[in-house]
């Protein structure tokens, strides 16, 4: 297990913990069976249903192999491609009618896994910086991150249930009501905290693995100036109604953080940008100008990166 997936592995045991825990001050050690089980039932049902559910509450689209929208035909073609060139199976491939420039993974594993874009990354961004930011979901595909993610939302989630429960309805004799109030408030921030701290460490690692996949880190870092700053000048409504999910996106769709602070779910992008270019060296950086600009998500990749113009050569390590 590599260091990052001990660190996640103890958070999660943590968060498991602390759900238990609060089961046992509603109803004692029966309570925290109980809670024990309703864990379960929970990642269970997240577990085979949660790609559904978050591609439903965005709208996403998905891109079959009869897309008669050429330029979508060629976006899912290259992320089909990425994906094979990296060893994995190819993801469903979706599209969502939103114009803030973002993009996010699901799925349980890479057998039954979904990527999917707004219309505003594809606008916004040239084709290169797509396939940067496509092979960080990827990453996160092959990491099985989507998984991880899933689970911390919904164990955080139970959590803050819980701990409201056991506010009115337990506690008074394993602490009185004023641990119960304790509980109440600083056990959903606590669950918080867990769930942003695995999402940060998370981004860092698939940019590296995504900079890998798509054999170039600059494609990867021009996109994330790209996607910080048209996100934060757009309002993303799917996300707005639908905060727990913000984790998942390659950048925070709701808000702007500067800072890596305990309360953002997102690295801060100065610091993802300036980890990138330390891989790159001298590795060309992506050519400017929306894809829209050359036709709708038009352009060959540059000659000069070594992968020639079809854009379907792909993969790492870059040289």
């Amino acid at each position: 297990m590599t260091g990052n997936g001990l660190r996640t592995f103890i958070l999660l045991a943590g968060l498991t913990g602390l759900f238990i825990a609060i089961g046992y001050l509603v109803g004692g050690p029966g309570g925290a069976m109980i809670a024990f089980l309703i864990a379960g039932a929970m990642n269970a049902f997240a577990y085979w249903n949660s790609d559904k559910m978050v591609l439903r509450m965005h709208g996403a689209r998905e891109i079959t192999p009869d897309e008669r929208d050429p330029a979508l035909h060629r976006f899912a073609r290259d992320t089909a491609d990425m994906a094979h060139a990296a060893g994995m199976p190819a993801p469903r491939i979706y599209v969502i009618d939103n114009p803030q420039p973002n993009a996010f993974a699901t799925g349980r594993d890479p057998n039954n896994a979904a990527v999917a874009a707004t219309t505003g990354l594809l606008a916004q961004l040239n084709r290169q910086e797509v396939m940067g930011v496509m092979a960080h979901e990827l990453a996160h595909v092959k990491s099985r991150d989507t998984l991880t993610m899933t689970v911390t939302a919904t164990l955080a989630g139970a959590i803050g249930f819980l701990a409201n429960f056991a506010l009115f309805f337990g506690g008074r004799d394993r602490g009185g009501l004023l641990a119960g109030i304790l509980i109440a408030i600083f056990a959903p921030m606590a669950a918080g905290l867990v769930q942003m701290a695995i999402s940060r460490s998370r981004e860092y690692e698939a940019d590296r693995i995504g900079a890998e996949i798509c054999g170039n880190p600059q494609w990867l870092a021009s996109a994330l100036e790209k996607i910080e700053r048209g996100a934060r000048r757009t309002i993303n409504e799917s996300a707005e109604r639908n905060p727990a999910s913000a984790h998942m996106f390659i950048i925070n769709p709701l808000n702007g953080q500067r800072g890596d602070s305990l309360f953002s779910t997102h690295p801060n992008t100065a610091n993802r940008i300036a980890r990138l270019r330390e891989l790159a060296g001298n590795a060309p950086v992506p050519p400017a100008g929306p894809w829209g600009h050359q036709g709708p998500w038009g352009g060959d990749v540059d000659d000069s990166s070594g992968r020639g113009g079809s854009g379907r050569d792909f993969g790492g390590p870059w040289g």
